[in-house]
């Protein structure tokens, strides 16, 4: 199985490696910022870079969006795995478009209150995480996994 782990530099990498035990085992490439938090704990991994700043910046989603595309299109990943955050968007519903699989772990410290990028991934992800019972009143669909910390 060929994996994509996307989502920003910071929180949202950390949160994705620590997801080891499940993407070693698997062909992977890796999709964030090219900041030295990444290439420092991503040394080793496969690495494309992508646009940023992404917050709510119609540049970055256009550029990413592009970078998706031919990603996905050169990569054909079976899955893709994502904690957010902006970057992961473009990946998610193109991704759909070629037939990936898709995982959205909404991240730890929302509780009560969906982040955008979680608002925009929900209705093309395959398996919606949660990491708090509350959650699932805002994400219906979603599963709570419990605490990935």
């Amino acid at each position: 199985m060929k994996v994509c782990m996307v989502g920003s530099s910071g929180g949202h990498l950390t949160h994705l490696y620590m997801l080891k035990p499940f993407w070693q085992k698997h062909d992977r490439f890796w999709v964030t910022f090219d900041k030295e938090d990444a290439r420092s704990v991503l040394e080793g991994e496969r690495l494309i870079p992508c646009y940023y700043p992404t917050n709510r910046s119609l540049k970055a989603l256009v550029i990413n969006t592009m970078l998706a595309w031919k990603t996905l299109q050169k990569e054909k990943p079976d899955l893709i795995i994502s904690s957010g955050a902006a970057v992961a968007v473009p990946f998610f519903w193109l991704g759909k478009l070629f037939g990936a699989k898709t995982i959205y772990i909404e991240v730890f410290d929302r509780i009560d209150k969906p982040t955008v990028t979680g608002k925009m991934v929900y209705p093309v992800t395959d398996e919606f995480i949660v990491e708090w019972e509350e959650m699932k009143k805002v994400y219906p669909k979603a599963k709570n996994l419990g605490s990935i910390f």
